[in-house]
């Protein structure tokens, strides 16, 4: 099966070490994620920049895997990411991150469901529409190493 494009959505300050041995899977296409320094250069452009970057990186992806840490479902840009990804029929899945290790920080408390706070056009809570996975804390980058292609189809075919 070819790899599917992945667009990743995570807090970036918080996150990025946990994320980087999630994309190191190796399973899905590479897409390295954007350097410090890039995305300061985004920011500094302001909103309009900003929601740029994410139309323009989104554009041809299949699916949105939101990585959900301690803070991530209270980042706007992450909402943002999951608006358009809804709009535009995207798959669309989480998965929390709390236990994989961050070789800063180690392990960090579980993050509140960031579909809770996106509705539909219907006005549903995309968290009954959108699956979360919750890997075993005992071999969560195992269990999302087994099962990260398929959660992914499953999103897309949902869809």
């Amino acid at each position: 099966m070819a790899k599917r494009q992945i667009f990743y959505s995570f807090h970036y300050d918080n996150d990025v070490f946990r994320v980087q041995q999630i994309r190191n899977i190796g399973a899905l296409e590479e897409n390295k994620p954007v350097s410090v320094n890039d995305w300061e250069t985004v920011k500094r452009g302001g909103e309009t920049s900003i929601k740029k970057w994410i139309d323009e990186n989104l554009k041809y992806k299949s699916c949105l895997v939101v990585l959900i840490g301690s803070e991530t479902a209270n980042r706007k840009w992450i909402k943002y990411e999951i608006e358009k990804a809804w709009n535009d029929g995207k798959g669309i899945l989480g998965i929390y991150i709390h236990n994989i290790n961050c070789m800063k920080n180690g392990t960090c408390s579980q993050g509140l469901n960031p579909f809770d706070y996106v509705y539909s056009q219907y006005g549903t809570k995309l968290s009954s529409l959108v699956n979360v996975y919750n890997p075993n804390p005992l071999n969560a980058y195992g269990d999302i190493a087994n099962n990260l292609e398929s959660w992914i189809e499953d999103a897309i075919s949902s869809r």
